[in-house]
């Protein structure tokens, strides 16, 4: 038999009676979703822009490396940020969600996908 299986045999040849195994099985579904819910979540992080689902490309998840030319400095932003940097290049825009870009650059910026986690 299985150890679950046994468990139960057992607590029913105890003569236990019926308030006692249902007190049982409830700490024990207790500690199971207690200990489920400890357990840390598994993120993956995606550095493909093709292989990120389109409506979480320009969400505040996606980190963009934005090179200011005038400065020389380089900078990360969110991806609400990067797609306020389009500005109203649509085109641009589209061709980032469908993955077939992932970088642009605007008067003194240049703006590249780096990485989202989920």
């Amino acid at each position: 038999m299985k150890k679950v299986e046994k468990d139960m045999e057992e607590r029913l040849l105890s003569h236990s009676s019926l308030d006692e195994l249902i007190k049982i099985k409830m700490e024990e579904e207790i500690k199971q979703e207690y200990d489920k819910a400890r357990q840390q979540p598994l993120k993956t992080t995606i550095k493909d822009i093709s292989k990120v689902p389109q409506y979480l490309i320009f969400s505040n998840k996606s980190v963009f490396r934005m090179f200011n030319r005038i400065n020389k400095s380089e900078t990360f932003l969110n991806g609400m940020q990067a797609e306020a940097l389009i500005g109203l290049q649509t085109s641009i825009r589209d061709k980032m969600r469908v993955g077939l870009m992932d970088a642009f650059s605007t008067e003194d910026a240049y703006v590249k996908f780096e990485s989202i986690e989920i």
